[in-house]
């Protein structure tokens, strides 16, 4: 009867710390993000709240758009959440996901000093102003680090019939570092730089800088959200990672997103219901 009794403790012991439970009881996500995402503080609002209506904790990796996505090619995220849309249907046409759901959208600014170089303040027109940045020679940061903003900000000098490559000279720095870096560098050197207007809103070391161009429409800066394919990588968590999907794109989840606001303003709108986004 003692040995037993030892039997099916010893049973009991193993079933309980058995690598299948250990990894059933692992309630956890690991999402490839934009640092905008992160430093605009969305994540530090919105995750508490989805880990207590769900139970499900998220590790957040934040890259620029590119990095993010190559986490995800690795299989070293269970989500991608960025913000570049040709890269994104890049991804897609790779099998790396099987659809890519709209989120949220908001804006991108062309940050700048007070004193205002280039005399851009104030326009609405982004080609004129780069235009005008790169006759004057004024100092302009790039984040330089395939991220959205730096794809979107590359699209721009192409819009407005500048070839970059070419015409970058010693007023033209590429750091390769996310926008809080960015906006930093900026301050510290009086500087222009492209910046997604909620990073910007979060952003605490203002000074000097000040919103030069807002308002373009080819500032529009949409957000999507992908699980990353589970058929290319075994190990994606494919049921938490749709659970967070989900809930980014339901009622709730959008309220939240729409209920993220400094001093009075939304940082991100959503829009999960334009299938067009």
């Amino acid at each position: 009867m003692i040995i037993r009794r030892i039997l099916i403790a010893t049973a009991l012991c193993l079933s309980l710390f058995s690598p299948q439970r250990s990894i059933a009881q692992d309630k956890s996500i690991v999402v490839a993000s934009t640092t905008s995402t992160q430093d605009s503080g969305l994540f530090e609002y919105l995750l508490p709240i989805f880990t207590k209506k769900t139970g499900i904790t998220v590790k957040v990796i934040a890259q620029g758009t590119g990095q993010a996505l190559d986490t995800g090619r690795r299989g070293d995220a269970d989500v991608v959440f960025v913000h570049a849309k040709s890269a994104e249907e890049q991804f897609l046409s790779e099998g790396q996901s099987l659809k890519r759901y709209p989120v949220m959208y908001n804006d991108f600014v062309l940050i700048g000093p007070k004193s205002d170089p280039a005399k851009i303040g104030g326009t609405s027109d982004i080609a004129a102003a780069l235009k005008s940045i790169m006759a004057k020679g004024a100092p302009f940061i790039s984040r330089g680090d395939r991220s959205g903003t730096h794809i979107a900000e590359l699209m721009l000098w192409k819009q407005a019939g500048i070839d970059i490559e070419k015409e970058k000279n010693a007023w033209y720095k590429s750091i390769g570092q996310g926008m809080g870096a960015a906006l930093n560098t900026a301050q510290a050197s009086s500087a222009y730089v492209l910046s997604d207007r909620g990073t910007w809103l979060n952003f605490k070391n203002k000074n000097d800088l000040q919103i030069g161009v807002q308002g373009d429409k080819r500032m529009f800066n949409q957000y999507g959200v992908m699980l990353v394919n589970p058929d290319k990588h075994p190990n994606v968590k494919k049921d938490l990672g749709q659970q967070f999907i989900d809930w980014l794109v339901s009622v709730e989840g959008q309220k939240v997103i729409g209920d993220y606001k400094i001093n009075g303003e939304p940082l991100f709108y959503p829009n999960a219901n334009d299938s067009g986004a």
